[in-house]
């Protein structure tokens, strides 16, 4: 596909953490995922990577994805996957019946649902 192709590929917007680890490396870096298709992916964080660089990414309910770094610009880069991947997964909730701490406050279930309703005072 040329440049001007994969533009029209759907992504799906979200905010997700993800590891990226840079190949030769052995540090993982932990990178904000900004937007997932079947074939790429926007990340922003301090990874030390360039135009090119081979990298492996590990996505929530994924696992490890092997791709190459097509473009960056500060501290945001998008990588190119080598095989293509389901991205709804990704958006798909751990099921490990403890809560995920690691997602947003505002993403979560509520820890404990209220026993009985909850009556507010008129003050």
């Amino acid at each position: 596909m040329s440049n001007v192709e994969t533009r029209q590929v759907e992504r799906d917007s979200l905010l997700l953490m993800a590891q990226v680890r840079v190949e030769g490396g052995e540090t993982d870096y932990r990178v904000k995922v900004r937007n997932l298709s079947a074939g790429g992916m926007m990340a922003e964080g301090e990874a030390p990577v360039s135009r090119g660089s081979v990298v492996s990414v590990e996505l929530r309910n994924i696992g490890w994805v092997d791709g190459s770094v097509a473009w960056k610009q500060g501290d945001r880069f998008g990588i190119a996957f080598v095989d293509e991947i389901d991205p709804k997964q990704a958006r798909t909730p751990v099921s490990t019946g403890a809560p995920d701490l690691s997602a947003p406050r505002f993403t979560r279930p509520p820890l404990r649902q209220p026993k009985a309703p909850v009556r507010l005072r008129n003050i």
